[in-house]
């Protein structure tokens, strides 16, 4: 049976998903950044075809609902470039909202459910923002929905650990509810960069995405080569991802910052060099094909 990847044009066989992105944004707001939201479906389209023309054929956005997500821009987006576009469903960090929307678990699990089956621009991926070092109930609630979520119609799991934090209690947490391992995948492992803590982490079986080199700003961003190679050499290159996580406006590369495409350009180019074609390849190309891969139910 053929391998199938959710995009927001439909399902398609992962084997198209070719160079991939596994973490950004085309469209993001929220009150903790004011002034400079991703709102601009201009200024998206050009950053969608400077991704393309540097070889990137997926991008996977992991804006959860009630973020400004586009999702009707999105389709549009990925008509327009011939690139696959992967959408999240899934609930943020609760400081994210303003105000709040307190939902129960049911609520969210039939919003994440409907989401996912919508046919005019279907999610492929549960987003879930997750605290610093703890988890409060709000994520809880939303780690359970989504570990549901996953097990009634298979899209895997997209976890925000702040600053890198607190990524075997979520795997706890999720595995606890029913979600399958090498369905989970843990945002900005590399925010917290101590081998132990990566190692840990890696030996849980989950897939790994070291994001941000579309800022480049944050103090521990410059080790995620290192990072990476090291995790390759103690045999778990097969669970690593990267993402560009473009969050503002600035960020893009057709505004002020390197953005998608640097992704694929000088870091690619850098991390290449790192640790070898073949890895490389593996991290762009075969494993996002596995990570992001409907599962059965």
């Amino acid at each position: 049976m053929t391998v199938r990847v959710r995009t927001v044009l439909g399902d398609v066989p992962a084997e198209r998903l070719g160079v991939t992105d596994a973490h950004d944004h085309f469209f993001f707001r929220s009150h903790l950044l004011p002034g400079v939201e991703l709102d601009d479906a201009g200024a998206a389209l050009a950053e969608a075809q400077a991704f393309a023309a540097a070889g990137g054929r997926t991008v996977v956005q992991w804006t959860p609902r009630g973020l400004g997500r586009h999702r009707a821009e999105l389709a549009a987006l990925a008509s327009a470039t011939g690139i696959n576009i992967i959408s999240a469903t899934g609930r943020h960090r609760r400081e994210h909202y303003a105000p709040a929307t307190e939902e129960s678990f049911d609520e969210l699990r039939d919003a994440f459910g409907a989401d996912i089956a919508d046919s005019s621009a279907p999610c492929g991926v549960v987003k879930i923002g997750t605290g610093y070092h703890h988890l409060d109930e709000w994520e809880r609630i939303s780690l359970q929905a989504a570990a549901m979520a996953h097990r009634e119609t298979g899209v895997p799991i997209a976890i925000h650990l702040e600053l890198g934090t607190a990524g075997e209690q979520v795997i706890e947490v999720l595995t606890d509810a029913g979600a399958a391992t090498d369905a989970i995948i843990l945002g900005h492992v590399g925010r917290h960069p101590e081998e132990r803590n990566l190692l840990r982490l890696a030996d849980c079986g989950v897939f790994m995405c070291f994001d941000g080199p579309s800022r480049a700003n944050h103090r521990t961003d410059w080790r995620t080569p290192d990072c990476i190679r090291r995790l390759v050499e103690r045999g778990h290159g097969d669970q690593l991802l990267i993402g560009g996580d473009t969050t503002t406006a600035a960020a893009r590369s057709v505004t002020a910052g390197p953005g998608m495409p640097h992704l694929l350009t000088r870091f690619g180019a850098d991390l290449r060099l790192e640790i070898g074609d073949e890895a490389y390849d593996a991290i762009t190309v075969a494993n996002p094909r596995r990570a992001f891969a409907l599962r059965d139910r």
